[in-house]
């Protein structure tokens, strides 16, 4: 087993760009890197590769990337592994502004910044604030009434997206329901250029809050005996957190268990030091997600399955198992 960590980031880099650079070729019929490359050629097969693949693979990864360092540090924050975005109802929140938008049917723009993209990080935020007031009404920041809060505004806020889709046309219904499966069916790069403020303000935030991450991992006592101020380090994560996750959920739709899984793998093969395992998480976590979204495309092909199936598909026995390993260790993270 390597044990250098940077060894091991260095490696997982190396898969990382292979994964970029042969996910846009696999399903496409056979191409020559003339007709990609030659701008001058009015080739078919160079626009879908440059218009629709290799957007879709960037949009993958950046989302992966995005999901796993939120989950990453919700796991930190709260010590358990299963505290994730999508498990203490930030992407049900996010989920039901942006489906609330496309319900208004009112197209805005806030300097620059789409609509969806508006609702959705609004939705996250008063699914936060709601998980906070519920934690402080039971007197606790604690892990079990966080998990319960979270399970509950899921519940909250799904019932509101399905009021949502009863209350529509055929088409917003329809609209909202395929969004909420997930998936990356994008023309072109104006999504990536919407999001990807968010994921580089909400990453570098984290970035450089690893060293506060450490020492909430080894507990809120050990973080405030080294100077650390629980309340505004925790209100800062959380809204780096809900800025990347409202940004992706705006675009390609709630896609669950990223955050789950890829921070537990990750913790696995690279440790608990979060100066490394934040680094490991982007890489590995778009790599993932890239992957996830190539299965979804080539296994019943023609017809592709949206990510969010595939993501569930995988995660949920994931959760199942760390349940297990949870209770069996009386262990958090």
């Amino acid at each position: 087993m390597i044990k250098n960590k940077k060894v091991i980031l260095v490696l997982f880099s190396l898969l990382a760009l292979a994964v970029l650079a042969l996910a846009p070729l696999i399903g496409m019929e056979t191409i020559s890197f003339n007709s990609i490359l030659n701008p001058n050629l009015d080739n078919i097969k160079r626009d879908i590769f440059w218009r629709i693949r290799v957007p879709r693979v960037l949009i993958a990864f950046i989302s992966g990337s995005a999901l796993a360092i939120s989950g990453m540090t919700f796991q930190s924050m709260f010590r358990n592994s299963l505290a994730t975005p999508f498990t203490l109802g930030v992407s049900s929140g996010a989920a039901f502004g942006a489906a609330l938008y496309v319900k208004v049917g009112i197209l805005f723009s806030i300097l620059g910044v789409a609509g969806q993209t508006v609702f959705a990080f609004l939705g996250a935020l008063i699914s936060i604030v709601i998980i906070y007031v519920l934690s402080k009404i039971k007197k606790g920041f604690s892990v079990g009434t966080m998990l319960l809060a979270g399970v509950a505004i899921n519940f909250f806020f799904s019932s509101f997206i399905l009021f949502i889709q009863f209350i529509s046309d055929f088409t917003q219904s329809f609209s909202i329901m395929r969004w909420l499966m997930g998936g990356f069916e994008i023309v072109g790069y104006s999504d990536i250029y919407n999001i990807l403020p968010f994921i580089l303000v909400g990453s570098t935030i984290i970035i450089f809050l690893s060293t506060e991450l450490n020492l909430l991992a080894l507990g809120e006592d050990i973080a405030i005996s080294r100077g650390v101020s629980l309340s505004k380090i925790k209100n800062i994560l959380f809204f780096a957190t809900s800025l990347m996750v409202s940004g992706v959920i705006s675009v390609v739709g709630p896609i669950g268990f990223v955050g789950m899984m890829v921070p537990h793998i990750s913790r696995l093969i690279i440790g608990a030091d979060h100066r490394y395992l934040v680094f490991l998480n982007i890489i590995f976590g778009g790599a993932f997600l890239v992957l996830c979204d190539t299965l979804s495309r080539v296994l019943i092909a023609p017809v592709e399955i949206p990510v969010g199936v595939i993501t569930a598909l995988l995660g949920g026995p994931f959760f199942i198992w760390l349940l297990i390993k949870s209770s069996n260790n009386n262990q958090v993270i």
